[in-house]
């Protein structure tokens, strides 16, 4: 039998918010969707919040994820900003609570670091990267880059929980050698290069 989980990822905004659903089969990535909501149309903040935290119920009820993985407001000069962001992010993170689903929150630096290897990336090396390690089709991708910024925390959080539970915990570097011979080079081999 295959070994399935449905990870949803969220980039929160109160103009844009993106999401992306990776589907993981036999702890492979696979991309099932991905959007963008577009809030910049309303112009009552309160509004904006109920609008993604009726649209975060609606992707749990279609998609049944079992993890939410979402970007963390970066800390920024505009404070008004910054709070309306924080409240974005915490209409998403209620919605996901109210459905008993795990959060698990990341930096925009680690998200970038995880999926580029630069955590300093722009957002369409972001979205370049992505389509090549999900071999997603040109016509699949979304020109909204914030689209491509809810799948990279989705796939942030699949890298991210992989390393904790694939990863043996050793007490000391004899007990990983010992478990490890075939990564480990002795002495000998290596002076005979």
């Amino acid at each position: 039998m295959r070994k399935e989980r449905i990870i949803m990822g969220i980039d929160p905004g109160t103009q844009v918010m993106g999401y992306g659903i990776l589907r993981v089969l036999d702890n492979k990535p696979y991309l099932e969707a991905m959007g963008v909501m577009q809030l910049g149309k309303y112009d009552d903040h309160y509004l904006k919040l109920a609008k993604i935290y009726a649209r975060v119920i609606g992707l749990i009820e279609e998609y049944l994820p079992d993890e939410l993985a979402i970007e963390a407001p970066f800390f920024g000069k505009n404070v008004q900003s910054m709070l309306k962001l924080g409240r974005a992010q915490g209409v998403a993170m209620a919605a996901a609570i109210s459905r008993d689903i795990p959060i698990f929150e990341y930096a925009p630096l680690k998200i970038k670091m995880a999926i580029t290897g630069n955590g300093r990336a722009a957002k369409e090396q972001v979205a370049y990267m992505l389509q090549k390690l999900l071999h997603i089709p040109d016509e699949n991708m979304l020109p909204q880059l914030d689209a491509s910024d809810g799948l990279a925390a989705a796939l942030c959080h699949f890298y991210q929980s992989n390393i904790s539970t694939d990863e043996k915990k050793y007490k000391s570097w004899k007990e990983y050698a010992n478990h490890n011979p075939e990564k480990v080079k002795s002495a000998g081999k290596r002076e005979q290069r």
